[in-house]
């Protein structure tokens, strides 16, 4: 800490090193998969018993973008001393360390095409993310997260329903374009505690 000559306090911005990004990134692998997978196990259960087409929309479509983007967002509630901004930046890593976990689970083990499907949803997962961060740092998580989810439910309708692949594309832009003016429009501040 140093002192400016009215006698203000100034503290230096916390820039996350290079350990602290890479301990995000893996949060997304590590914490958010593992607690997505475990209370969508738990929430299968009560949609198997449904019939389809219905089971499939209220799994694939209400129940897994609220439990995928809480348990991406979970781990940004152990941060210390970030600004805004790198809050935002800790978001899309996370966000991209699940994103990268779910790409080679559908490809590998699903064989779901990689180009037409999942390649977006990749990229998809570090966007919301940064959004529900945005939130986070701004203390108006609830409205961000429930953005998140209304773009995740919306890009697995598409996923799910549109066999042209249109919606999905839209939602996967505007939820980049969405995260890409967050972060802009976000100051390099420190979040008030």
């Amino acid at each position: 800490m140093s002192t400016t000559e009215q006698g203000k306090v100034t503290i230096p911005l916390h820039r996350p090193s290079l350990k602290e990004r890479l301990f995000f990134f893996s949060s997304g692998v590590i914490v958010s998969i593992p607690l997505a997978a475990f209370f969508e196990g738990l929430a299968s259960f009560p949609a198997l018993s449904i019939p389809q087409p219905y089971s499939n929309i209220l799994f694939f479509a209400i129940l897994a973008p609220i439990i995928e983007e809480f348990g991406k967002a979970y781990p940004l509630f152990y941060r210390h001393g970030e600004t805004k901004k790198s809050v935002m930046i800790l978001g899309y890593l996370v966000g991209l360390g699940f994103g990268i976990i779910e790409f080679l689970e559908y490809v590998l083990v699903y064989g779901v095409p990689v180009i037409l499907i999942r390649l977006p949803g990749l990229f998809f997962h570090p966007g919301s993310t940064s959004i529900v961060a945005y939130g986070v740092a701004n203390k108006k998580s609830s409205l961000f997260y429930l953005v998140a989810v209304a773009l995740h439910f919306s890009y697995n309708i598409g996923a799910q329903y549109d066999p042209s692949l249109i919606m999905i594309l839209i939602i996967f832009w505007v939820t980049i374009f969405l995260s890409r003016y967050l972060y802009r429009k976000t100051p390099d501040a420190f979040i008030p505690y």
